[in-house]
């Protein structure tokens, strides 16, 4: 049985906005979701768990020696920074470890609460050996990698639902049958390497909500029926939003909310916990990425205090 609180755990950190300059990326979405979900009463002070940062020791589970040196040692080259898409510095490195245990963290809660929300997280470009498509470390594979080890799940499922295929999870458990990977993306996009998941469901351009809503509907029940996961790990991303400036996917918010609402209601019916992570967000105007992601906190809300 999990344990009932009045409200759905939420993982956050105001560390998370790290200055990265003008760019596509708009780090400062972390804290204008948790602004807004305070304000609008979805969440609470209560609510908010605050993380400590992963150690390298738990980054190492995932990444190799070589890499985290590169990185703890301010050692990146023009090259690894034009991989990365974002500028590499001290203060990055610092969010990306405390994002990274944020993920942990919300692992945790999703197991003993049912459900757990980060507000953060899904930085699925990351690989063993570098970072790229602005993810420096693969937070949700360290994540599992430290649960798995820690013996609190054998089996899990990982449910991308960003706009960009999840490239780097895909490689980093491409050997592990007990982690499934399912990848719903836009398939002329990037990234163009796209290792193969245990699912990958390549969209065609301007798929919309009727077409993505009805794979997920015969998709995702199956996974969990045939694969059993312990835990499920979400990535709702809201760039396949029509307004995306990254994107070429035409789903509106109202198929993104209904998107949020099916996949918890779909793992809640199997009795799966689930661990959300945010992922990308690119939306011409900052606040309508922002309330996408704040819809979804409010369908998780909806959907734990239903359960």
């Amino acid at each position: 049985m999990f344990d009932r609180r009045p409200s759905v755990p939420v993982v956050f950190h105001e560390a998370y906005e790290a200055d990265i300059g003008v760019h596509v990326f708009p780090t400062r979405k972390y804290l204008a979701a948790r602004d807004i979900l305070m304000a609008d009463g979805t969440i609470s002070e209560s609510d908010i768990r605050r993380p400590e940062p992963a150690s390298d020791e738990q980054l190492a589970l995932v990444h190799t020696p070589q890499y985290l040196a590169k990185i703890n040692n301010d050692a990146f080259s023009w090259q690894d920074v034009m991989l990365l898409e974002v500028p590499y510095s001290p203060e990055l490195r610092e969010a990306m470890w405390l994002c990274t245990g944020g993920s942990i963290l919300t692992g945790r809660l999703a197991l003993d609460h049912g459900l757990a929300v980060h507000l953060g997280g899904g930085f699925h470009h990351a690989f063993p050996d570098h970072g790229e498509g602005f993810c420096l470390v693969n937070d949700v594979a360290v994540a599992l990698r430290v649960l798995k080890g820690e013996g609190l799940v054998e089996r899990a499922a990982v449910i991308d639902c960003d706009l960009h295929h999840g490239n780097g999870t895909a490689a980093v458990f491409a050997e592990e049958s007990e982690i499934f990977t399912f990848s719903i993306h836009q398939q002329h996009n990037y990234p163009m390497w796209k290792p193969p998941s245990d699912l990958d469901l390549g969209l065609a351009d301007l798929t919309g909500d009727a077409e993505y809503l009805g794979l997920l509907q015969e998709h995702i029940p199956p996974i969990l029926e045939h694969h059993r996961p312990d835990v499920v790990f979400y990535l709702a991303g809201a760039d396949p939003y029509k307004e995306d400036q990254l994107g070429g996917l035409s789903l509106t918010r109202d198929g993104l909310r209904q998107r949020d609402e099916l996949v918890f209601r779909t793992a809640a019916e199997a009795g799966v916990p689930v661990a959300v992570t945010l992922a990308g967000g690119y939306a011409r105007r900052l606040e309508d990425t922002v309330e996408i992601h704040c819809e979804t906190v409010r369908a998780a809300r909806r959907q734990f205090l239903s359960s």
